[in-house]
């Protein structure tokens, strides 16, 4: 085998085992515990509610996309170069 192949075929390997994942529910490592609760909050939360992105880190689109082509707007600060 060249170095290419010996290459190629370690890189394939590795390919196919990053894509075993663990589909068991997440956990603390042993000796670890969860986050405390938030402040007011009553229960703590469990890994899943700890992993969801709160509206602020994806917000939703709030802007309709054109459907059609449009003429821009002139633009004053789009000067040629000097």
């Amino acid at each position: 085998m060249t170095v290419h192949a010996k290459t190629a075929a370690a890189c394939a390997a590795l390919f196919v085992l990053s894509a075993c994942a663990s589909k068991t529910p997440l956990e603390p490592e042993p000796g670890e515990t969860l986050p405390p609760p938030a402040y007011g909050s009553t229960t703590p939360s469990d890994a899943e509610e700890l992993l969801e992105l709160p509206p602020q880190a994806a917000p939703e689109r709030s802007v309709e996309l054109r459907r059609r082509s449009e003429e821009r707007e002139d633009d004053p600060f789009d000067l040629p170069p000097e």
